[in-house]
């Protein structure tokens, strides 16, 4: 988009049906990979779907969260131009398919992801490792922070629910890495779900404890998918804290490319996603928050929940279309 073309609004009311279907093509393209144990294959299908339907849209689009630098990936790379360039100037960011090993194993909450919001409204994550720690809606600013022990987040969140530890449940990323944070929070009483992959997934189970059973999520995990995590946030309620990880100079350097100049802050939601977003995620395998594609002879559903912040609406929809019309 020229410096001197007008600027379209950016109309989440009219984009939100076509970014629901841009999950939902991801997820059926995924779909018979299901179970198969290849993830590069079922990535790979979803990433040609997802970017098929983005071109499709009139947006000019630029992916800020994707599949990884452009040496990296052929498609939905960092930096990548999508869409038919008639519309507005958009920030993607997309996970075609959050939880390839969940899905070529056929594991739960396996799901397409994709969030749009105006451009220079998304932080730039890089490809590097972030501590995150995220509570679901309807808590004070702060009740829990980065800068706390596990143990510390645990009881300040049970005394903000007014209930003991051992009534609140964290989820944590099943790593090596957590170990020490794992056995802190069980000290406490609280109960921990482990979970082998899928941090977007993990981090939305907290704006729906009541159906999720979880509270709250911490640990450490890819800074792009805590974007995208505060991109559901936004629309779902809830607070995410991100601080960036380096583990050496060459993720620095990428940080700085991104222009990060802070290495040490600690974002908010509203600072990792500074506008109203709207956000879909359709379900391949069936978890807490979406049931999985249900194939029949002849047809194929699927669900997909679609969000906007600015409303704070959210739809559960369920898609059915005949085996042979993927392509609508």
């Amino acid at each position: 988009m020229s410096a001197s073309a007008p600027q379209i609004a950016f109309d989440d009311r009219m984009l939100s049906l076509g970014l629901a279907r841009v999950a939902e093509q991801a997820a059926l393209a995924s779909a018979s990979l299901v179970g198969r144990g290849d993830e590069k294959a079922a990535d790979q299908a979803a990433v040609n779907a997802m970017r098929e339907q983005l071109n499709k849209l009139d947006i000019a689009g630029v992916v800020v969260i994707g599949e990884g630098e452009r040496d990296e990936a052929p498609m939905l790379f960092i930096g990548e131009e999508v869409g038919t360039g008639n519309g507005p100037g958009v920030d993607i960011a997309l996970d075609p398919l959050e939880g390839t090993t969940l899905t070529a194993k056929d594991m739960p909450n396996a799901l397409t992801v994709i969030a749009m919001g105006p451009r220079g409204s998304m932080l730039h994550a890089p490809d590097t490792y972030m501590d995150k720690l995220a509570i679901g809606p309807g808590f004070a600013p702060g009740v829990v922070t980065l800068d706390m022990s596990p143990r510390e987040r645990v009881e300040a969140l049970a005394k903000a629910k007014g209930c003991a530890p051992a009534d609140i449940t964290v989820c944590i990323l099943e790593r090596p890495r957590h170990e020490a944070m794992i056995a802190e929070v069980r000290e406490t009483g609280a109960a921990i779900r482990l979970i082998t992959d899928g941090d977007v997934a993990g981090v939305m189970h907290c704006a729906e404890s009541e159906i999720t059973g979880i509270d709250m999520y911490m640990g450490s995990g890819g800074a792009p998918e805590g974007v995208l995590a505060a991109a559901a946030l936004k629309c779902m309620g809830g607070q995410i804290f991100g601080r960036l990880l380096f583990r050496n100079d060459d993720e620095r350097g990428r940080a700085a490319k991104a222009g990060i100049t802070d290495f040490d802050r600690v974002y908010t939601r509203d600072e990792m996603v500074t506008a109203d977003v709207i956000f879909a995620a359709t379900g391949v395998t069936g978890g807490s928050l979406l049931p999985a594609i249900k194939r029949q002879p002849g047809w194929v559903e699927t669900a997909t929940l679609l969000m906007r912040s600015k409303t704070g609406s959210v739809r559960r929809m369920s898609y059915r279309t005949p085996l042979s019309s993927h392509e609508e």
